[in-house]
This record gives C-alpha cells, sequence and structure tokens, in this order.
C-alpha cells in the first residue's frame, strides 16, 4: 500500500507566499503564508518558508508526504528553474526547485503559478471537466495559463503562455520585462494602481481615492468603485477595455471554452468581468461570438494554485 498521502502545494506570489497539505481527495488539511518580500537574498526567503515548514511537514509525518509541487512566476516545468521573474525580489536564474528540495529533503517541482492554478482549476474548480481553457491570474502581475485539448501547453522550453506580456498598448508603459505597454502593466492590481495615480495627477475629478494619492491600492479602488465612486467605476472600465480586447486576440489562438479569472483583481467579480466580456465581444472575430464563457474561480483564494502545485508532487 502506498503511504504517500499527502502533498505540498507551495504558491509563490510577488507579494505572499502560500502553501498548503493537500491529500490525494484535493482536500487542504492544513495551510498557512509567508511574504515573499523583505528576504535578502533567495536562500534568506528559503530558509524562512522552511522554519514555517519544517513543523507542518514533522507533524503530518514526512514519511506520509509525496513531494512538493511549486507554482512560481516564470517558473519553468522543465529546469525547475525560476528564469528572469520580473516581480520577484530575485534576478536571474534561481533553481528553485532543487533549493526547495534540498532545504525539506523531500522531491520538488516547480511550475508556472498561473499552469498550477489552471491545473486546479481544472481538477477541482471552475474548470473542472473542460479540455480547452485559459486561466488568467489578475495579482501583483498579470499570469495565464492555456489548456488545450486537455493538456497545458508548455512549449519547447516550459515558457509558453505569458499573456501579461503581450503588447496591449504599442509603446506604452514601461514594463519590468524591459519591454513596453504589456498588458500586465495594465490589468493586473499594479497596473490599475498605476493607471489611478496618473490620472489623480492629470485630473480634477471629485472622488474619494484623492486622499489616498501616493497609497492606493486595488482594493482601495475596489471599495471606492462599489461605494459608486465615479473615478474608480471609470477605472475598472478603462482597464476592463484593455484586457477584453486582448482576450479578443488569444480567443482566436486556442478557441477556449471559457477564461477563468483568479486572483486579487478578479475579486472585483461583475464590476470588471461585465466589461471585460463586452469588450471582448465587440472585438472577437465572427466565428468566435459569444461562444467563450468568463466565469470567476470556484476556488477560494489561493487554493487553486495551492491544490495544482500540490497535483504536480503526485
Amino acid at each position: 500500500m502506498n503511504t504517500k498521502s499527502l502533498s505540498l502545494g507551495i504558491d509563490i506570489g510577488g507579494t505572499n507566499t502560500a502553501y498548503g497539505l493537500v491529500n490525494r481527495r484535493g482536500e487542504i488539511i492544513a495551510k498557512g503564508s509567508i511574504p515573499t518580500k523583505g528576504h535578502d537574498t533567495v536562500e534568506d526567503y528559503i530558509a524562512a518558508l522552511q522554519k514555517e515548514l519544517f513543523p507542518l511537514l514533522a507533524k503530518a509525518g514526512i514519511e506520509h508526504i509525496a513531494g512538493a509541487g511549486i507554482g512560481a512566476p516564470n517558473g519553468n516545468f522543465y529546469t525547475g528553474e525560476i528564469i528572469f521573474a520580473p516581480n520577484l525580489p530575485w534576478k536571474g536564474i534561481i533553481p528553485l526547485a532543487k533549493l526547495i528540495s534540498e532545504a525539506l529533503d523531500i522531491k520538488a517541482v516547480l511550475t508556472n503559478d498561473a499552469n498550477a492554478a489552471a491545473i486546479g482549476e481544472m481538477a477541482y474548480g471552475a474548470a473542472k471537466g473542460m479540455k480547452d481553457f485559459i486561466i488568467v491570474t489578475l495579482g501583483t502581475g498579470l499570469g495565464s495559463g492555456f489548456v488545450a485539448n486537455g493538456q497545458l501547453i508548455y512549449g519547447h522550453d516550459g515558457l509558453a503562455g505569458e499573456l501579461g506580456h503581450v503588447i496591449a498598448v504599442r509603446n506604452g508603459r514601461q514594463c519590468n520585462c524591459g519591454r513596453k505597454g504589456c498588458l500586465e502593466r495594465y490589468a493586473s492590481a499594479t497596473g490599475l494602481v498605476i493607471t489611478a495615480d496618473l490620472w489623480l495627477d492629470e485630473r480634477n475629478d471629485e472622488t474619494q481615492l484623492r486622499a489616498h494619492k501616493g497609497k492606493l491600492t486595488a482594493r482601495m479602488i475596489q471599495d471606492a468603485a462599489r461605494n459608486s465612486d465615479v473615478l474608480a467605476l471609470e477605472l475598472y472600465e478603462y482597464t476592463a477595455a484593455i484586457l477584453g480586447q486582448t482576450l479578443a486576440d488569444m480567443v482566436a489562438i486556442t478557441s477556449p471554452e471559457a477564461i477563468v479569472f483568479f486572483g486579487g483583481l478578479a475579486n472585483a467579480g461583475d464590476m470588471l468581468l461585465v466589461p471585460v466580456k463586452k469588450h471582448m465581444e465587440d472585438n472577437l472575430l465572427n466565428i468566435y461570438k459569444n461562444k467563450v464563457t468568463l466565469l470567476q474561480s470556484a476556488l477560494p483564494d489561493a487554493d487553486a494554485a495551492i491544490l495544482g502545485a500540490s497535483a504536480l508532487a503526485w
């Protein structure tokens, strides 16, 4: 009998790292988080993660852990490396799977964070039973995972599916990746705040956001929009237009059954997704119109990525 009844899922985001122990039924039996930022080196970060995880693994019994699955920005499934991730504090090529495997003394497998979320949604969430869909993670950055014919698209080098770094606005905002006009600089939590700060400089609208200028968060903008703040609602419309137009282009490539949204910015729900749907439909090629469903993740925040990452370990 196989005694490996649990796996460890680790979701590394630009701001926080969430982790959880998952059983074979897809139930998270214990979870926690640490800040991703605030560690001078990746070794310091690994040490902080190790300190949190050791008691968890010891309590569960290390002999019952099949391994660790990790989702991280620019994570390469083939090599186990994070490769030039613009939204992480550590630069260059980092052999993260190897470092975590050595720190925890268990097998570790790495993939892109959005790919991990896609696996979680396909196995346990909104995309259960679907063979063709796109997951879009709207957090500090913008990630994506493309599933076609029931399989994640990794590409020949393990780095396929970077929707956040397609050019949405020609010669637009400077992106951390080195290019200009990337979708991530407009349609992520970071992008929403950038737009808000620019508009507050350029315009004189009466808005509750002005009191927070320079310290705005995407959550503040969401709260203001729910309170019918006109500028906040316009920010969502502007963001939705750029995201919707770009998604219309993506539909032409994989013809998905659905696009699933996940992450903090997606928590705005219909306030964001209704205008995204409108702008996507307005820009779709006729043969794709009214065929693509937009869905919000059916899994709690972070759980999709934890579950998907944990599935890699099996």
